[in-house]
C-alpha cells in the first residue's frame, strides 16, 4: 500500500486513500483504500465482508466497464480511472460516462501516466482530482503552470464554457432579405 499527494483545486494536497491494488495483502480494518473495481464492488454488494470503519474506492482499469459501478455509485466518494499509458483515451470516455450517463458527483481522479498538457482535457469530462508521478508536470504545477484551454472545437455540454455563439463553426450563416 502506497500514501501519495493529490493535485486538487490548484494545489497538492495530502491523499487519505492507501492504493491496495495487490489481492494478497489484506485489508486495513479503518481508514481509505483504493481497491480494483471488481474487488471494490464486491466487498461494497456484501456488507459481512466489509469492514465498519473503512471506506473504499474503485480503481478504474481501461477494460473496466464502469457501468459495473451503478449499484454501488451512492457508496463512493470517490473513484479512480487509471491511466496506464497517456495515449490510452479509455479513461476520458470513462469519466464522461460517470458524470454524465450515471449522474456520479463525487471526486473523480486520474490516476497514473498523466501529463500536463492532459489535465484540461481531463477536466472538460470530469476529473476534479489528479495522482500525479510524472515528475515534469509535479514540477510545473508545484510552479504554478496549469494549464487551461480557453476555446474548444467540441462542446462537452459543460455549462462553463464559450457559449454555442462564440464558436465560429457552430454560427448559422446569415439570411439576407430579398
Amino acid at each position: 500500500m502506497s500514501t501519495a499527494t493529490l493535485y486538487k483545486d490548484g494545489a497538492f494536497v495530502v491523499d487519505r486513500f492507501e492504493t491496495a491494488d495487490d489481492p494478497e495483502i489484506p485489508l486495513p480494518s479503518a481508514g481509505a483504500v483504493l481497491l480494483p473495481a471488481a474487488r471494490c464492488i464486491e466487498l461494497l454488494s456484501d456488507a459481512s465482508q466489509m469492514p465498519a470503519n473503512l471506506e473504499v474506492g474503485p480503481l478504474v482499469a481501461p477494460a473496466d466497464d464502469v457501468a459495473d459501478l451503478e449499484a454501488v455509485l451512492d457508496r463512493l466518494s470517490v473513484i479512480a480511472i487509471v491511466f496506464e499509458k497517456f495515449s490510452d483515451g479509455r479513461g476520458y470516455s470513462s469519466a464522461r460516462l460517470l458524470r454524465q450517463r450515471l449522474g456520479y458527483v463525487g471526486e473523480l481522479r486520474a490516476v497514473g501516466d498523466v501529463l500536463l498538457d492532459q489535465i484540461p482535457l481531463m477536466r472538460r469530462c470530469g476529473f476534479d482530482a489528479f495522482s500525479i508521478s510524472h515528475e515534469p508536470t509535479r514540477r510545473a504545477l508545484e510552479a504554478g503552470h496549469d494549464t487551461d484551454v480557453p476555446l474548444y472545437l467540441q462542446p462537452v455540454g459543460r455549462l462553463d464554457e464559450q457559449p454555442a455563439g462564440a464558436r465560429a463553426w457552430a454560427r448559422r450563416a446569415a439570411v439576407s432579405a430579398l
